[in-house]
């Protein structure tokens, strides 16, 4: 129970808002880096926290943070999070099939590297652009990509240009948002946002279960 608050208050306003005024850049920089390139970091709140610091970096917006750009917040991140699925790639290359043989544990979770596994099969190079929008999966496919060992300049083409995408678009949405009313209706977005990007999930989850049916 007490984990699952936990969870819960990672992903409120309040809290995004708090990192954003104490830390700052230093903090959002490091849980972006955290989510894409160490397989614990799979809980934290990537897309949600990118709308927040849009939000809170844009001059028009009565909370607005002082001392940093969207601009520098977008050449950060974009690092982190291309940095972060380079470490996720050696990591794979480096544990190979080893890791299937490891038992869950309080963050690691098999199915989660399964659900990856068969999205990265099934999508190929898509995947490594597409799982940039979708929670967890952004973790564990850049790991599964070098587990299988796909080349790694194809894999860095399209992992930077999906870095840079999904940074950069989260990012000046909130920008945007910032000097609108809708500023005031942050944590109604980011819920928005949360349930948009795990929908295919949910919808993969629904098609298994009804392929697995139909057999």
């Amino acid at each position: 129970m007490m984990t699952l608050y936990w969870l819960k208050s990672l992903h409120h306003t309040d809290t995004m808002i708090q990192w954003l005024s104490v830390g700052g850049i230093y903090i959002v920089t490091g849980i972006i880096f955290a989510e894409t390139g160490l397989l614990v970091g799979f809980f934290l709140p990537g897309d949600s926290l990118l709308i927040t610091a849009g939000v809170l970096t844009n001059p028009e917006n009565p909370n607005h943070l002082t001392g940093v750009t969207t601009t520098e917040f977008a050449v950060a991140l974009s690092l982190a999070a291309i940095i972060g699925d380079q470490v996720g790639y050696f990591l794979g290359r480096k544990t190979g099939e080893l890791i299937y043989q490891k038992k869950d544990g309080l963050l690691f979770k098999k199915k989660h590297l399964n659900r990856a596994k068969e999205f990265y099969e099934r999508y190929g190079v898509i995947a490594i652009i597409a799982c940039r929008f979708i929670p967890i999966l952004r973790t564990f496919v850049p790991f599964i990509a070098g587990v299988a060992k796909m080349e790694y300049r194809r894999y860095l083409k399209w992992d930077i240009f999906g870095g840079l995408l999904w940074i950069n678009s989260l990012l000046w949405l909130g920008y945007y948002l910032g000097q609108t009313a809708y500023a005031d209706r942050l944590d109604k977005i980011i819920v928005l946002v949360i349930f948009v990007s795990v929908l295919p999930i949910f919808i993969g989850a629904i098609r298994k279960s009804m392929g697995g049916k139909r057999a």
